[in-house]
């Protein structure tokens, strides 16, 4: 059965794994190919991350968080061929990309009371997904685990360090520091400090993306939702 064949609506498609696996291109293939809606819950939390350093708060004080976190609107745009994230009415999609962000990100995303409240914005707007009866592919660190435990496609993907780190400094290039040896060392650290919310879930489908391209990847996700989709007619 082809994408052509089936109906993907009310399909939730969650796709974990850490940065550099190619998760967020492929959902958005994914969702762009299945028509379905695409939600980047880690673009929230860095742009939260983005804000808290753009107004001067100390991150790494979770009091100095929590205080400021009923502050800042973040609005995301669920289209795979344009999403966005709105901070306070700004189009903020290109600077929570900055290695700064992608280097403090954790220690916001961290915290109890933050994973809290974005959770519960992600579960929202996976179940206005579902009823306008529409799907939805979802990604990030923990979305078949915490956000769509229910979700019925699992993918969790992961690539060899190197890998992730020569894609990632490949996305960073107008940052000439972002050389591949140092965005690994900033992606091990980072790993270490996601590790909490790393797990894959019991029945999640793993893929190793190391020596796959984006086509395969895309195509072995959407072979899974074939295998969930309701058949025209």
């Amino acid at each position: 059965m082809t994408e052509a064949d089936a109906t993907y609506g009310g399909l939730v498609i969650a796709i974990d794994g850490p940065a550099g696996s190619g998760k967020s291109t492929a959902a958005r293939r994914v969702a762009a190919a299945l028509r379905l809606r695409y939600l980047d819950t880690g673009a929230m939390y860095r742009a939260l991350t983005w804000w808290m350093i753009d107004h001067g708060v100390d991150i790494a004080d979770p009091g100095a968080v929590l205080a400021r976190l009923d502050q800042p609107r973040i609005v995301v745009r669920a289209d795979p061929d344009a999403p966005l994230v709105m901070l306070d009415g700004k189009d903020v999609s290109g600077p929570i990309r900055s290695r700064e962000v992608s280097n403090r990100v954790s220690q916001v995303a961290a915290i109890p009371r933050v994973r809290e409240v974005l959770v519960a914005m992600q579960q929202r707007i996976i179940a206005d997904a579902l009823a306008a009866g529409e799907g939805i592919v979802a990604e990030g660190r923990d979305i078949g685990t915490v956000v769509a435990p229910s979700a019925e496609v699992k993918v969790y993907l992961t690539a060899s360090e190197r890998a992730r780190a020569q894609r990632r400094s490949a996305d960073l290039t107008a940052d000439p520091a972002a050389t591949v040896a140092t965005t690994e060392r900033e992606q091990a650290r980072r790993d270490r400090r996601d590790a909490p919310q790393m797990a894959m879930a019991d029945d999640a489908v793993h893929i190793d993306t190391t020596l796959l391209d984006l086509d395969e990847v895309v195509r072995r996700i959407l072979a899974l939702a074939a295998q969930q989709a309701v058949p025209h007619g």
